[in-house]
């Protein structure tokens, strides 16, 4: 494994460890690093019950990433609406939506081949 690897993998803990932070539910990480066409190595997804609790996770998905492994997202789009907020961390997009949203864009499945790791809700 290499060191861009393993950074990449810090990477997405610490996402998740945002999402959890603000009780964020239903956090899928998609690995399609073996996937050429792939925009991104990984997708984070995870959802929120209101567009406050979209936001909030959305800014505690930053502030960690930030702390924990001094990465900023090259863009975050969303913001303001917030049914569906993406961040692009370049090798990590971050996807965090509304219910309704999620179930219509349904991104978990739009790769056949890439593995999917359901992390366990936090009570």
């Amino acid at each position: 494994m290499n060191n861009q690897t393993k950074d990449t993998e810090a990477l997405v803990r610490a996402i998740v460890q945002g999402i959890q932070e603000k009780k964020g539910r239903g956090i899928v990480v998609v690995n399609m690093e073996n996937i050429p066409t792939a925009p991104s190595r990984y997708f984070v997804i995870g959802q929120g019950g209101s567009p406050q609790q979209v936001e909030a996770i959305a800014e505690s998905v930053s502030d960690m990433a930030r702390e924990l492994e001094g990465e900023k997202p090259a863009a975050v789009v969303g913001r303001g609406n917030a049914e569906w907020v993406a961040m692009d961390y370049g090798t990590v997009m971050v996807h965090i939506f509304l219910p309704e949203a999620r179930e219509h864009y349904d991104l978990e499945h739009l790769w056949d081949d890439a593995q999917l790791t359901e992390v366990p809700d936090l009570d």
